[in-house]
């Protein structure tokens, strides 16, 4: 189980997580997701071992999204705009392990020290985990769009109705990915 200071939703957030702590596997993933947003950074899974015995998940770490290093493009010399890199080798991760009496996960490895710059609490709303298009919104950007209007006019305009960008939630490259996926 959980600290006590952990158990309330609203003290939550406020948690860091220590080696020790106990969840659902599902509460894990929450916690570490609501933590990394609390702290300005973007989290990712990276592995699951589950047992072949029952198939169940015996363990599974999450790491910060700029965990690792980009392998070199085969295409490297082809290249004339190469990607921008993005991850740092950032070493922080939360480890999770199966304890089979209780049925319950097992914080077994904590590293919190990051090696590159966290966002602000005022902008983690637009980390790319956090940048979504509701249904409300696909609906509207798809009228809009079969109506005739620019692409570039729908975003002002969705801005617009939320009261500004930053309310809006996804930004105006996620809009362009969606109505293209629509359109095939």
């Amino acid at each position: 189980m959980m600290d006590n200071s952990c158990q309330n939703k609203d003290t939550m957030n406020d948690c860091t997580p220590k080696v020790g702590m106990e969840f659902d596997m599902l509460e894990a993933a929450m916690f570490w997701k609501n933590y990394g947003k609390q702290m300005g950074f973007s989290v990712r899974k990276h592995y699951t071992n589950k047992s072949k015995i029952d198939g169940e998940i015996t363990s599974r770490r999450f790491l910060c999204s700029k965990e690792g290093t980009r392998k070199p493009d085969k295409r490297d010399h082809l290249t004339s705009q190469p990607r921008q890199e993005t991850r740092t080798n950032c070493l922080v991760r939360l480890g999770v392990s199966l304890v089979r009496e209780t049925g319950k996960y097992k914080v077994y490895d904590f590293v919190s020290e990051h090696n590159h710059v966290l966002h602000l609490v005022a902008t983690t709303f637009m980390m790319r985990p956090e940048r979504k298009i509701s249904d409300v919104q696909a609906f509207a950007i798809d009228v809009a769009y079969a109506s005739g209007i620019k692409p570039k006019d729908i975003h002002e305009l969705m801005s617009r109705e939320a009261g500004g960008r930053a309310n809006l939630g996804y930004t105006g490259i996620d809009q362009k990915n969606y109505l293209q996926t629509r359109r095939q």
